[in-house]
């Protein structure tokens, strides 16, 4: 682990997406945090040990789920597949599909394995797992403010990207992110997965892939703004499911939780979100091939 000096900094950005602002400042105190995001290899260890199953792997609850029948319950998570070209970028179902199956074993589906990806970070991980293994190691999960100020790397000069202005400086990638036409012209070396952690150059801090390879799950509830320090609801403590339920998706019962970093999949022409301001909202309960995560601990 790396120790992360704590202070305040500028948290946020004006100029990409809506929910990134409002800019503020924000102090957080120090920590530690992970030099790489957990691999496979730290996964099958866990699991070896306490014989966790993730949410991948457990069927849907009839109970929760009762419209669908017995074989749209069965245990699964959604897998990222190249298009055979342009696509309508606003409909992301065009990429993705729900494959039966799939977990962090068999991350596309059956007949696919993490033989060989060892030192690739976990993937077809959802929220509780990431928590349980955090908890399984004696960590925890870094907050939506840990990420974004680790991963500036001891800048604050306000540039975009982690590295300065531009996303490829002298054209050279800094992170494993999409390069080519999103999202069927592939280009990059790691083709349309996850790359080993530490493949690409390490932050000011000496932490690794803070920016790019996957998503990394943090402890915070999703709102589609920042909560400013001291907007939190007065009763939260008596009623802790409250901040929970704002979080979720309009018709939905589960809670959002704000990713950090991007991933592979991000690229200038559909999701300029490999910056350190840049959040995504994900449901707790839901895998994909493109969401890890890496752990904090006190200061």
């Amino acid at each position: 682990m790396v120790r992360i000096p704590g202070g305040s900094f500028t948290m946020g950005s004006s100029d990409f997406y809506a929910d990134e602002g409002p800019v503020h400042e924000r102090t957080v105190g120090s920590f530690w945090l992970d030099r790489f995001e957990v691999t496979n290899a730290e996964f099958l260890r866990f699991v070896t040990d306490t014989g966790y199953v993730t949410v991948a792997e457990r069927p849907l609850e009839a109970a929760e789920y009762p419209d669908l029948p017995p074989e749209d319950r069965a245990p699964g998570a959604l897998v990222f597949t190249p298009t055979d070209g342009p696509v309508d970028l606003t409909d992301w179902s065009l990429w993705w599909r729900w494959q039966p199956g799939a977990s962090w074993r068999q991350p596309e589906g059956p007949g696919s394995s993490i033989e060989g990806r060892s030192d690739h970070p976990v993937v077809q991980v959802a929220y509780p797992d990431a928590a349980a293994f955090a908890r399984w190691a004696g960590k925890r999960l870094p907050t939506e403010a840990e990420n974004e100020l680790a991963a500036r790397g001891g800048r604050d000069d306000r540039a975009p990207f982690a590295w300065g202005d531009v996303p490829y400086p002298g054209g050279v990638p800094q992170a494993h992110t999409w390069l080519g036409r999103f999202p069927y012209d592939v280009r990059g070396p790691h083709g349309t997965t996850t790359a080993p952690v530490g493949s690409y150059p390490a932050n000011g801090y000496g932490l690794f892939d803070m920016i790019g390879n996957v998503w990394e799950w943090t402890s915070d509830l999703y709102a589609p703004r920042h909560r400013l320090p001291g907007e939190e609801p007065v009763d939260a403590g008596t009623r802790p499911n409250l901040l929970a339920a704002a979080s979720a998706e309009p018709g939905s019962s589960v809670p959002r939780r704000v990713l950090k970093g991007g991933s592979y999949l991000c690229s200038p022409d559909y999701c300029l979100r490999f910056r350190p301001a840049a959040r995504s909202p994900q449901a707790d309960d839901t895998a994909t091939t493109h969401i890890g995560f890496r752990c904090a601990d006190g200061a």
